[in-house]
């Protein structure tokens, strides 16, 4: 699973539980529906169906080859097997966006991933991610050994014995 998506699962979570019980309006639903194929997550949770659906294969087929040509035939990519499931992610995400910003501010922000600079982003997000993630955690190793040696050397210098 991409950290991109990670990341996107656990704000909505976080968002979930902080978002308040009153139901967005028509509007901006449809502005929240707007940001959420905008930024592809419903690309993310397609790709992720195949593997759910390969996981579940022998469990269903019992390894009977006509089972299990059906069974293919029934989930290949493009049936409609997926699109209740697809819409049904795409209105709860979009209920959380919509509870989460106002409609103008949904606007804004599908606007700016609509725009070069915000699909380019889209598209180097989980690279910038994993790389700033990288670049924490070397510059916090640097620190903790750096200042280690530096606490070690003043407590000697108070006489502790190190």
């Amino acid at each position: 699973m991409s950290r991109r998506l990670l990341t996107i699962a656990g704000a909505l979570l976080f968002l979930v539980c902080g978002a308040s019980a009153q139901t967005p309006s028509p509007e901006a639903m449809n502005a929240a529906r707007k940001l959420v194929v905008t930024l592809k997550i419903t690309d993310q949770y397609r790709a992720l169906l195949p593997q759910l659906l390969l996981q579940l294969r022998p469990v269903v087929a019992q390894d009977r080859s006509e089972i299990e040509r059906d069974y293919d035939a029934m989930t290949a990519p493009g049936s409609e097997i997926y699109a209740p499931f697809v819409a049904a992610m795409i209105d709860q995400i979009a209920t959380v966006y919509a509870a989460s910003f106002t409609v103008d501010e949904l606007r804004q922000i599908e606007g700016f991933y609509a725009q070069p600079a915000g699909r380019k982003f889209l598209e180097k997000s989980d690279a910038l991610a994993r790389a700033s993630a990288q670049i924490g955690q070397d510059v916090s190793q640097k620190a903790a050994d750096e200042l280690k040696q530096r606490l070690i050397e003043a407590l000697r210098q108070k006489g502790h014995k190190l």
